[in-house]
């Protein structure tokens, strides 16, 4: 869907999530596709309810896709085998649908129901096919990457102790390669994606100390050197602006700013690839705000990670984004670079956010007119459906064949202005 010349980390395809309520199902997410490439920060924007959140949990994990596939360093760690097995139930049921009183039928509809039948099952079987496979995928993924990881450390560590002569560095090498390859074996793909939730009072155990919050990920994975994982969790309390003396408190101790630094710090304990930053400044005060961006933009270039940046306010998300996505109703509705997207908004409801920004400049206020955005009247769907479209290199637009040539003529001239 993108420019393939960048290295892709993180592939969205088709993903949909849906939520039973009341035997019905409720589109959180529907249908959307994105890349995320490595180092690059992805914004992720909308209103409220609009299926940000969704997303970034359904790429962790905390939720199960409901339809589609998510490939994270080119292995698929998600799948969306509910939509498989919803199929194959309404085949199922169309066939006995279809098959009610079938042995007083004339010998041409029930030749006909017999081929029917046919290629139903044929269907069946293949859905039955993706399920395996997806299930495969996804079991093995963790084994695979476990195995790779067991590769490189034990490489690595051969040949320092190899080379090492003196007995008490060679002895101190075996210690530290036998708790490297303890990890390694139990570390999963997903562990190298990790979430700062939104809110920086609800994500944090009351009843824990900073140490004991922001070591949880290394215990899991096994770690059991309280010396380790004591310096462990105070170098990277420093990382994040805070002080080894803070790791005996408890969250109630600190400030919105400071607990959100916390949730920071047992995100990157683990040493991920990805962070997934679930709306990190919306519950904090301006001040803090810009801190807290500052705090991420230095560890992004620190540690190398690439941030899934998810939040509704577009004038932080234009300072901290290199690519931005625009979510309504839990469809994606427009995606290019960030400079773009300011400088030529082409879905009216981008237009509509990017109107709502406020700025600090009381004659612009007073003459500032919002755009509203009304589906019903701006889009004529009836007929020619839309779909998610290339517009301008690198700048995709959902939109149908009448607006992707009205689109086009826009950016022509203002092209054609420039």
């Amino acid at each position: 869907m993108e420019n393939n010349k960048k290295e892709v980390l993180l592939s969205v395809n088709h993903l949909g999530q849906y939520f039973r309520v009341n035997r019905r199902d409720f589109k959180a997410v529907d249908d959307i596709s994105f890349d995320i490439y490595k180092g690059e920060v992805f914004g992720l924007v909308g209103e409220s309810g609009c299926g940000k959140t969704t997303t970034g949990r359904s790429i962790i994990k905390i939720y199960e896709p409901t339809s589609g596939d998510i490939f994270f360093k080119g292995v698929r760690i998600g799948a969306g085998i509910r939509s498989y097995q919803d199929e194959i139930k309404a085949i199922k049921a169309e066939i006995r649908e279809k098959g009610r009183n079938i042995s007083q039928k004339s010998d041409e509809e029930k030749a006909a129901f017999a081929a029917y039948k046919a290629d139903a099952n044929k269907r069946i079987n293949e859905l039955k096919i993706e399920i395996k496979k997806a299930k495969h995928d996804q079991k093995h993924s963790d084994r695979d990457y476990s195995r790779v990881l067991v590769k490189e450390v034990t490489e690595r560590y051969e040949s320092l102790i190899e080379a090492e002569e003196n007995p008490e560095k060679k002895a101190e090498l075996e210690v530290e390669f036998k708790k490297h390859l303890k990890i390694a074996k139990k570390t999963r793909i997903v562990n190298s994606i990790q979430m700062i939730f939104q809110d920086p009072i609800g994500s944090l155990n009351p009843r824990m100390t900073i140490q004991e919050i922001v070591a949880e990920g290394l215990i899991i994975l096994g770690i059991k050197d309280k010396d380790y994982i004591k310096a462990k969790v105070e170098e990277t309390l420093e990382l994040v602006g805070l002080v080894k003396e803070h790791a005996t408190r408890y969250p109630h101790e600190f400030s919105g700013g400071q607990r959100q630094r916390i949730g920071v710090a047992r995100s990157i304990i683990m040493e991920p690839e990805m962070l997934i930053a679930d709306e990190p400044v919306s519950a904090l005060d301006v001040s803090i705000q810009a801190q807290v961006i500052n705090l991420l933009n230095s560890l992004r270039d620190k540690l190398g990670l690439t941030i899934l940046f998810i939040a509704h306010d577009l004038s932080v998300v234009k300072y901290f984004s290199d690519r931005i996505g625009v979510m309504y109703y839990g469809k994606l509705v427009e995606l290019t670079t960030s400079e773009e997207l300011f400088a030529h908004p082409l879905h009216p409801y981008t237009k509509s956010l990017l109107s709502a920004i406020p700025l600090p400049d009381p004659n612009y206020e007073k003459h500032r007119v919002r755009t509203v955005y009304n589906p019903i009247v701006d889009h004529d769907y009836s007929v020619d459906l839309p779909s998610m479209r290339e517009v301008n290199p690198g700048h995709f637009v959902y939109c149908n064949d009448y607006e992707e040539a009205e689109y086009k003529k826009i950016l022509e001239s203002k092209n054609g202005k420039k």
